[in-house]
């Protein structure tokens, strides 16, 4: 089978700066009969970099994963948000002191505080989301958003009437720009596909520079943000700045016959009724099935170390359904679309970004 290279720009990317060892897909939830029934005595914890647990987007996310685990197993639960790097260590040492059975940090940046609290605990079982911490008692999860953002950029140019579409991130880290790169590079297959000449403002996957608010939860500096792209004849934006991001969704809505694309959590169900005629889809982070299946297997006995990576094929990303704009999204998009996910899911097509977890190779 020819394998179709999809760089996150025109040109080639490198390969990814993070390279993974063992990767494996998010393990299964063990059936919540038997050793499982002994969640009742486990205690897992969450902490998260910044922002708040209900931040509509990726703390929810770990948040109501760490839910759905009580729910299913009957574990009990702690949470706690960092206000500053200076909090990391001290947050993970309050979770050891809790008596914390399993602790999920959210955020890359937490990633040295992780690998210290997990090497000083070796009874304790941990998880980092976002990044990859290597350890006996540590179980990664990262996500391939690349792969699902890919799919959403073709759909931004499809459904764009202005042939500009745009995005920006909460910061340039590899955790957002993986969003936008395979963004970018759906674009540029859609126009590859059609002749078409779809612009993306916002984002330049060639230089890895693009528009950033520096912040996850400054709304006003993210409405801001998608304003100067609006004036640029955007009119779908994706934000990949978490909470902030719903300043976008404030300017689309100003603007009018603008569409957004959120992150992480299906927005549909998360933002305010009013955004909900915006919302073109999500680019989602599947998280539940992860932290459920490392929770359930660290109860019952089975957990084992590694990497666990999220992609289109084991549905650990991919898009939420179209909501209000599925009557807008023409039927022949939605099949190009479905057929360029198989085309993913099979080694055909290869989305490339330096920020995917799984490399560009």
């Amino acid at each position: 089978m020819s394998r179709s290279r999809i760089p996150g720009a025109i040109g080639a990317l490198a390969v990814a700066t993070l390279a993974l060892t063992a990767c494996q897909a998010p393990p299964e939830a063990p059936s919540s009969t038997g050793e499982a029934s002994a969640g009742s005595d486990y205690l897992a914890c969450m902490v998260a970099n910044s922002g708040n647990i209900q931040d509509r987007s990726f703390n929810q996310a770990v948040f109501e994963s760490l839910e759905a685990a009580q729910a299913e197993y009957g574990v009990e639960m702690r949470e706690t948000v960092s206000q500053s790097q200076a909090d990391y260590e001290t947050n993970l040492e309050t979770m050891v002191g809790e008596g914390c059975d399993y602790i999920v940090t959210v955020g890359w940046e937490l990633a040295d505080a992780t690998r210290a609290s997990a090497e000083a605990n070796p009874d304790i079982t941990y998880s980092i989301v976002d990044e990859v911490v290597e350890g006996p008692n540590v179980a990664s999860i990262v996500h391939d958003t690349a792969q699902a953002a890919f799919l959403a950029g073709y759909l931004a140019a499809g459904v764009s009437k202005t042939g500009v579409v745009g995005t920006f991130g909460g910061g340039n880290q590899p955790p957002v720009t993986v969003f936008m790169d395979g963004f970018a590079a759906g674009v540029e297959q859609y126009n590859t596909a059609k002749g078409a000449s779809v612009r993306v403002v916002g984002w330049d996957p060639k230089t890895q520079q693009g528009s950033f608010t520096d912040d996850f939860t400054n709304t006003n500096a993210a409405q801001t943000t998608a304003q100067g792209l609006i004036s640029q004849g955007a009119d779908i934006i994706m934000p990949v700045a978490a909470q902030a991001g719903e300043g976008a969704a404030a300017a689309a809505l100003a603007a009018g016959d603008v569409g957004i694309i959120w992150v992480d959590s299906d927005g549909y169900e998360l933002l305010g009724e009013e955004y909900r005629p915006l919302l073109v889809t999500t680019v989602e982070k599947r998280m539940e099935p992860a932290i459920l299946g490392v929770i359930g297997a660290d109860i019952d006995g089975t957990f084992e170390a590694g990497n666990n990576v999220g992609t289109l094929e084991n549905d650990g990303v991919g898009l939420s359904s179209f909501h209000d704009w599925d009557s807008k999204v023409p039927a022949e998009l939605k099949s190009e679309i479905e057929d360029l996910k198989a085309k993913i899911i099979s080694g055909e097509i290869v989305v490339e970004s330096p920020s995917s977890p799984t490399g560009a190779n």
